[in-house]
């Protein structure tokens, strides 16, 4: 049941809270806030909270900065800690032009507007994220905390500590969590959020990212959602449960189809693989995401499906008996650093476009790929991701369905500000090419 104004009211009072954050997401994905006192929160709940949006990323020019940040009454939540003696609450916002329209260039509002075109075919996106990330020392350097690999425990490692904390918080706050553990490097962690509806597990990766900062920070060490920060190790992706439902039925679930994946989950696979390239602009947006997206590290870089395969893109999880609403996809390329209403946007995108188009899907790749050569890999037909940030761009800006789905706004604001951040990086000499060349030339 959807929150009235007056039931926020009364929670405010009755918790003694003092202060209510306001919460919104540029197009990076990165979040920006502002704190309102109760004093004013009656009047933002009737008429929203105005601020200039000339200075978010994406957003306006500044000779039309005016822009109001509505609160979503039902992502009320309380911190379960106090800060600086106060109790404090937050709220996710939906940004809007001061005439109350949505503002095109609100990641959030890309998202709702995806969402409605599933919802009017009868469809409910769900997705379930798998966020990894990394502890290190509070040194300016990737000096690791752990020397911890997949799955090991110990109730004396600091990064454990932190990552049983952080799951704590997030209970607190009302997001729930399947499970947690050390993932493959040295002091890389995952947490993983249980299967919900889209849209809010694009605000709880929001504070999933956020609570790990935090309580990393308050411990003294610093928390990265960097896609590959060590050289040499594996990098840290998001790889990403999805499904469509009917009502109280996963459409993607056929007992009599091979992988007992549905005409409709074929599609849509068959929608994804067609179009990831155009996407991986949106799911892997930084130079550094194309350090992890390289063969042997795990994370996919051909375009291929399997089940038991995880050098494929997508792989299908294997069908447990009486679990059909657990039938699911999972798309392995998207990285924890990109924005999650804009990469959930996209992926869904790609999906009904297949559905819609009903896209034929190749047949599955069980080998490993890692181990192929460049003739197998031509003769089986096996696509790659784009290699780099640059070709990521290019890819994208020809790309009709990122376009649509995005809006020109976004669209377009993304395009240039990804250009502008490869300009950068080209220009750039690294540590690398002194130390390889300055001897020698």
């Amino acid at each position: 049941m959807s929150l009235k104004a007056e039931d926020v009211l009364r929670k405010i009072r009755d918790n003694d809270i003092k202060y209510i954050r306001l919460w919104f997401t540029d197009i990076l994905g990165q979040l920006k806030g502002m704190s309102i006192t109760l004093r004013e929160i009656g009047n933002v709940l009737d008429q929203g909270q105005g601020f200039d949006g000339s200075s978010i990323e994406g957003f306006v020019r500044i000779e039309e900065s005016d822009l109001m940040a509505w609160p979503d009454l039902d992502t009320f939540t309380i911190f379960p800690w106090d800060l600086g003696g106060e109790r404090v609450a937050m709220m996710f916002c939906d940004i809007r032009n001061p005439d109350g329209t949505p503002h095109d260039g609100d990641p959030r509002y890309c998202l709702k507007r995806t969402l409605k075109v599933a919802a009017d075919k009868g469809l409910t996106y769900y997705t379930g994220p798998e966020l990894e990330y990394f502890y290190f020392k509070k040194n300016g350097h990737p000096e690791t905390i752990d020397a911890g690999g997949y799955f090991d425990y110990s109730t004396v490692d600091d990064g454990v500590k932190l990552r049983k904390k952080t799951v704590s918080f997030l209970e607190g706050m009302g997001v729930p969590v399947e499970c947690s553990h050390h993932e493959v490097a040295n002091s890389q962690h995952e947490i993983d959020l249980v299967y919900q509806d889209a849209l809010r597990m694009a605000d709880s990766v929001q504070v999933y990212r956020l609570i790990v900062k935090e309580v990393a920070a308050h411990a003294g060490f610093y928390a990265t959602f960097m896609p590959k920060p060590i050289f040499g190790q594996n990098g840290s992706g998001m790889h990403t449960h999805q499904s469509l439902f009917k009502g109280d039925k996963n459409i993607f679930f056929a007992p009599e189809n091979d992988y007992n994946l549905s005409n409709d989950a074929k599609h849509y696979v068959a929608g994804i693989l067609k179009h990831v390239k155009e996407f991986t602009l949106v799911t892997n947006q930084w130079v550094n995401s194309y350090k992890r997206l390289v063969p042997g590290y795990e994370a996919p870089c051909y375009i291929s499906w399997g089940r038991r395969n995880r050098s494929s893109l997508v792989r299908i999880p294997m069908y447990r008996v009486g679990k059909e609403k657990a039938t699911r996809i999972e798309l392995r390329s998207p990285d924890p650093a990109c924005n999650p209403y804009l990469a959930f946007s996209v992926m869904l995108a790609a999906g009904l476009k297949g559905i819609e188009n009903k896209y034929p899907l190749a047949e599955p790749v069980e080998q490993n790929i890692f181990h192929m050569t460049p003739e197998e890999t031509r003769e089986r037909g096996i696509d790659v991701l784009p290699n780099s940030l640059e070709n990521a761009v290019r890819e994208a800006e020809k790309s009709t369905l990122l376009r649509e789905t995005l809006g020109e706004h976004i669209f377009s604001s993304l395009i240039a500000n990804k250009e502008e951040e490869w300009d950068r990086y080209r220009i750039h000499v690294s540590r690398y090419e002194l130390d390889k060349y300055l001897p020698m030339l």
